[in-house]
Protein backbone atom coordinates (compact mmCIF):
# COMPACT_ATOMS: atom_id res chain seq x y z
CA UNK A 1 0.00 0.00 0.00
CA UNK A 2 1.45 3.70 -0.79
CA UNK A 3 1.85 6.69 1.67
CA UNK A 4 0.13 10.12 0.60
CA UNK A 5 0.36 12.81 2.75
CA UNK A 6 -2.32 14.71 3.39
CA UNK A 7 -1.04 18.02 3.82
CA UNK A 8 0.35 21.42 2.65
CA UNK A 9 2.67 22.00 4.91
CA UNK A 10 6.07 22.22 2.71
CA UNK A 11 8.45 21.46 5.73
CA UNK A 12 6.53 18.14 6.63
CA UNK A 13 6.45 17.20 3.39
CA UNK A 14 10.83 17.43 3.01
CA UNK A 15 11.09 15.40 5.97
CA UNK A 16 9.01 12.81 5.84
CA UNK A 17 9.95 12.64 2.42
CA UNK A 18 13.55 11.80 3.51
CA UNK A 19 12.83 8.77 4.93
CA UNK A 20 11.58 7.46 1.53
CA UNK A 21 7.79 7.12 2.49
CA UNK A 22 5.51 9.95 0.73
CA UNK A 23 4.44 8.28 -2.41
CA UNK A 24 2.58 11.24 -3.15
CA UNK A 25 0.32 14.19 -1.38
CA UNK A 26 -3.38 15.05 -1.32
CA UNK A 27 -3.91 18.98 -0.85
CA UNK A 28 -7.17 20.83 -0.33
CA UNK A 29 -8.57 24.51 0.31
CA UNK A 30 -8.44 24.44 4.12
CA UNK A 31 -4.79 22.68 4.17
CA UNK A 32 -3.76 25.41 1.89
CA UNK A 33 -5.16 28.14 3.85
CA UNK A 34 -3.55 27.08 6.97
CA UNK A 35 -0.70 27.74 5.15
CA UNK A 36 -1.08 31.09 4.47
CA UNK A 37 0.67 31.09 1.24
CA UNK A 38 -0.34 31.68 -2.82
CA UNK A 39 -2.46 28.15 -3.95
CA UNK A 40 -0.27 27.88 -7.10
CA UNK A 41 3.13 28.45 -5.36
CA UNK A 42 2.41 25.64 -2.61
CA UNK A 43 1.26 23.35 -5.21
CA UNK A 44 4.13 23.70 -7.64
CA UNK A 45 6.58 23.54 -4.80
CA UNK A 46 5.10 20.21 -3.81
CA UNK A 47 5.22 18.58 -7.00
CA UNK A 48 9.40 19.24 -7.37
CA UNK A 49 9.55 17.90 -3.84
CA UNK A 50 7.14 14.29 -4.42
CA UNK A 51 7.64 13.24 -7.46
CA UNK A 52 4.56 11.14 -6.73
CA UNK A 53 1.01 12.53 -7.67
CA UNK A 54 -0.48 15.49 -6.06
CA UNK A 55 -3.65 16.49 -5.49
CA UNK A 56 -4.74 19.97 -6.38
CA UNK A 57 -8.62 20.81 -5.53
CA UNK A 58 -10.74 22.78 -7.89
CA UNK A 59 -12.85 25.20 -6.00
CA UNK A 60 -15.87 26.04 -8.38
CA UNK A 61 -19.46 25.65 -8.19
CA UNK A 62 -20.14 24.53 -11.97
CA UNK A 63 -19.09 21.91 -14.32
CA UNK A 64 -18.06 25.47 -16.79
CA UNK A 65 -15.62 26.85 -13.73
CA UNK A 66 -14.22 23.57 -12.59
CA UNK A 67 -13.07 22.26 -15.72
CA UNK A 68 -11.53 25.78 -16.69
CA UNK A 69 -9.71 25.82 -13.83
CA UNK A 70 -8.35 22.19 -14.05
CA UNK A 71 -7.23 22.70 -17.39
CA UNK A 72 -5.07 25.55 -15.90
CA UNK A 73 -4.11 23.57 -12.72
CA UNK A 74 -3.34 20.66 -15.15
CA UNK A 75 -0.26 23.11 -16.85
CA UNK A 76 1.12 23.71 -13.21
CA UNK A 77 3.28 20.43 -13.27
CA UNK A 78 3.45 17.36 -14.46
CA UNK A 79 2.24 15.28 -11.79
CA UNK A 80 -0.15 17.32 -10.33
CA UNK A 81 -3.95 15.32 -10.01
CA UNK A 82 -7.52 17.31 -10.32
CA UNK A 83 -9.10 17.04 -7.40
CA UNK A 84 -12.73 17.44 -7.94
CA UNK A 85 -15.88 16.80 -5.82
CA UNK A 86 -18.52 13.49 -5.74
CA UNK A 87 -21.34 15.75 -7.24
CA UNK A 88 -23.17 15.53 -11.15
CA UNK A 89 -20.86 18.41 -11.73
CA UNK A 90 -18.23 16.67 -10.99
CA UNK A 91 -18.26 13.51 -12.39
CA UNK A 92 -18.91 15.81 -15.85
CA UNK A 93 -15.17 17.28 -15.33
CA UNK A 94 -14.08 13.74 -14.22
CA UNK A 95 -14.92 12.24 -17.90
CA UNK A 96 -13.69 15.25 -19.60
CA UNK A 97 -10.48 15.17 -18.18
CA UNK A 98 -9.97 11.68 -18.67
CA UNK A 99 -10.61 12.02 -21.98
CA UNK A 100 -7.53 14.91 -22.42
CA UNK A 101 -5.45 12.35 -20.44
CA UNK A 102 -5.31 14.71 -17.39
CA UNK A 103 -5.53 12.84 -13.63
CA UNK A 104 -8.17 13.03 -11.13
CA UNK A 105 -9.26 12.30 -7.72
CA UNK A 106 -12.61 12.05 -7.01
CA UNK A 107 -13.22 13.22 -3.45
CA UNK A 108 -15.83 12.94 -0.95
CA UNK A 109 -17.10 9.73 -1.44
CA UNK A 110 -19.30 8.50 0.56
CA UNK A 111 -21.01 4.95 -1.02
CA UNK A 112 -20.28 2.47 -3.28
CA UNK A 113 -22.45 4.48 -5.86
CA UNK A 114 -20.55 7.34 -5.74
CA UNK A 115 -17.18 5.50 -5.74
CA UNK A 116 -18.47 3.14 -9.28
CA UNK A 117 -19.83 6.11 -11.20
CA UNK A 118 -16.42 8.07 -10.55
CA UNK A 119 -14.97 4.76 -11.65
CA UNK A 120 -16.82 4.54 -14.40
CA UNK A 121 -16.17 8.55 -15.33
CA UNK A 122 -12.57 7.54 -15.53
CA UNK A 123 -11.13 8.81 -12.09
CA UNK A 124 -7.94 7.95 -11.71
CA UNK A 125 -8.39 7.87 -7.56
CA UNK A 126 -11.35 8.03 -5.84
CA UNK A 127 -11.32 9.01 -2.16
CA UNK A 128 -13.56 7.24 0.40
CA UNK A 129 -13.72 9.35 3.78
CA UNK A 130 -13.81 6.71 6.47
CA UNK A 131 -13.26 8.88 9.76
CA UNK A 132 -16.43 11.00 8.64
CA UNK A 133 -18.54 7.47 8.29
CA UNK A 134 -17.81 6.34 11.57
CA UNK A 135 -18.38 9.70 12.88
CA UNK A 136 -22.24 8.82 11.56
CA UNK A 137 -22.37 5.62 13.11
CA UNK A 138 -20.98 4.18 10.00
CA UNK A 139 -18.06 1.73 9.61
CA UNK A 140 -16.28 3.78 6.83
CA UNK A 141 -13.40 0.94 6.43
CA UNK A 142 -16.90 -0.96 4.67
CA UNK A 143 -17.02 1.06 2.26
CA UNK A 144 -13.38 0.41 1.34
CA UNK A 145 -13.65 -3.36 1.09
CA UNK A 146 -16.59 -2.76 -0.86
CA UNK A 147 -14.87 -0.59 -3.38
CA UNK A 148 -11.92 -2.20 -3.62
CA UNK A 149 -14.21 -5.81 -4.42
CA UNK A 150 -15.82 -3.81 -7.48
CA UNK A 151 -12.43 -2.45 -9.04
CA UNK A 152 -11.09 -6.13 -8.84
CA UNK A 153 -14.78 -7.19 -10.54
CA UNK A 154 -14.55 -4.98 -13.16
CA UNK A 155 -11.05 -4.52 -13.83
CA UNK A 156 -11.50 -0.42 -13.30
CA UNK A 157 -7.53 0.36 -13.63
CA UNK A 158 -9.19 3.78 -10.26
CA UNK A 159 -7.23 3.79 -7.45
CA UNK A 160 -8.76 3.70 -4.35
CA UNK A 161 -7.10 6.47 -1.87
CA UNK A 162 -8.05 5.80 1.84
CA UNK A 163 -9.39 9.66 3.05
CA UNK A 164 -10.30 10.52 6.60
CA UNK A 165 -8.00 8.51 8.54
CA UNK A 166 -7.84 9.04 12.08
CA UNK A 167 -5.63 6.10 13.40
CA UNK A 168 -3.28 3.55 13.10
CA UNK A 169 -6.12 1.64 13.03
CA UNK A 170 -7.79 3.12 10.24
CA UNK A 171 -4.32 2.57 8.51
CA UNK A 172 -4.22 -1.21 9.05
CA UNK A 173 -7.55 -1.70 8.55
CA UNK A 174 -7.08 0.06 4.94
CA UNK A 175 -4.13 -2.18 4.21
CA UNK A 176 -6.18 -5.03 4.97
CA UNK A 177 -9.06 -4.27 3.16
CA UNK A 178 -6.97 -3.93 -0.32
CA UNK A 179 -6.94 0.04 -0.95
CA UNK A 180 -3.90 1.10 -3.27
CA UNK A 181 -3.73 4.06 -1.14
CA UNK A 182 -4.03 5.37 2.69
CA UNK A 183 -3.59 9.34 2.57
CA UNK A 184 -2.54 10.16 6.49
CA UNK A 185 -2.30 13.78 8.13
CA UNK A 186 1.07 15.01 8.53
CA UNK A 187 0.39 14.92 12.65
CA UNK A 188 -0.59 11.14 12.41
CA UNK A 189 2.45 9.74 10.23
CA UNK A 190 4.91 9.61 12.96
CA UNK A 191 2.79 7.55 14.99
CA UNK A 192 3.18 4.40 12.69
CA UNK A 193 7.08 4.45 13.43
CA UNK A 194 6.64 4.57 17.10
CA UNK A 195 5.99 1.95 19.64
CA UNK A 196 6.44 2.26 23.31
CA UNK A 197 7.94 -1.28 23.56
CA UNK A 198 10.77 0.20 20.71
CA UNK A 199 11.29 3.29 23.10
CA UNK A 200 12.22 0.93 26.04
CA UNK A 201 14.12 -1.16 24.31
CA UNK A 202 16.38 1.27 23.26
CA UNK A 203 16.44 2.58 26.48
CA UNK A 204 18.01 -0.80 27.58
CA UNK A 205 20.07 -1.09 25.05
CA UNK A 206 21.87 2.00 25.47
CA UNK A 207 21.99 1.41 29.76
CA UNK A 208 23.92 -1.82 29.02
CA UNK A 209 26.08 -0.48 26.47
CA UNK A 210 26.91 2.69 28.57
CA UNK A 211 27.49 -0.19 31.80
CA UNK A 212 29.87 -2.34 29.70
CA UNK A 213 31.97 0.85 28.43
CA UNK A 214 32.35 1.94 32.39
CA UNK A 215 33.63 -1.28 33.23
CA UNK A 216 36.26 -1.48 30.97
CA UNK A 217 37.26 2.27 31.22
CA UNK A 218 37.78 1.04 34.97
CA UNK A 219 39.66 -2.06 33.73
Amino acid sequence: MKFFLDTANVEEIKRVAKLGLVDGVTTNPTLVAKEGRVFKEVVQEICRIVPGPVSAEVTGSTSEDMLKEALEIAEWAPNVVIKVPLTEDGLYVTHALAQKGIKTNVTLVFSVAQGLMAAKAGATFISPFVGRLDDIGMTGMDLVRDLSAIIKIYGFQTEIIVASIRSLEHVKEAALAGAHIATIPGSLLPTLWKHPLTDIGIERFTADWNKMQAALAKG
